[in-house]
């Protein structure tokens, strides 16, 4: 698994570089990924709209940032594509607690160019993304998260159990949740990930 992992960090690219593709797709009416759908180009056109807003209003409280700074060296490693809404909500958290750590080093993969990994990485037997896999300065997995914060993935599970499965509407109402709760259930999650990680491994569906 180390093979793969180090390979995979060396085709990934910095948050600055998936933001400037992100806004490029945009422009042009393009897609990431595989399936290059007249839906997944205008949800890359609105996630490079979301990702805008957040890397402008998106703050750390002062205590958060002490404790991401007393992680053990680490990088943050996510798999992703550029259509996701949830990595949309995602990303733009972990680029600011990561910019905001000297411990934390963000990397950005793409899905689709990479399968063996996403299915090393799945949810419940899904490609869900994104996915965060915490590894130490070695490229050893300490510790995973996603697709979605605890706090959303019972939305979902809640909605689920309700309904019978995710429509357009939910992800709408999950859209406006995301910009209410503004990163914070995404933060607590990350927060209980100690420099020691002696946390379970979290997998959300």
């Amino acid at each position: 698994m180390k093979e793969l992992i180090t390979k995979s960090i060396s085709k990934s690219i910095t948050y600055k570089n998936y933001f400037e593709l992100i806004k490029k797709l945009a422009k042009n009416q393009k897609t990431t990924g595989k399936i290059p759908s007249k839906e997944r180009i205008d949800f890359t056109k609105l996630n490079y709209n979301r990702m805008r807003r957040l890397d402008k209003t998106i703050k750390l409280l002062d205590n958060d940032i002490k404790t991401f700074n007393n992680f053990s060296k680490q990088t943050w490693l996510v798999i992703t594509e550029s259509w996701c809404g949830d990595a949309a909500q995602t990303l733009p958290i972990l680029h600011k607690i990561a910019e905001s750590s000297s411990k934390i080093d963000l990397k950005i993969v793409f899905r689709d160019e990479n399968n063996e990994l996403m299915n090393t990485f799945l949810t419940n037997g899904a490609q869900a993304i994104p996915k965060l896999i915490i590894l130490d300065k070695n490229n050893n997995v300490l510790n995973t998260w996603g697709p979605r914060s605890f706090d959303a993935t019972q939305l979902v599970l809640n909605y689920k159990k309700e309904f019978g499965k995710i429509d357009a509407e939910f992800k709408k109402n999950l859209q406006i949740w995301y910009n209410k709760n503004k990163g914070w259930s995404i933060i607590n999650d990350l927060l209980k990930f100690d420099k020691n990680f002696n946390q379970s491994i979290i997998f959300h569906t």
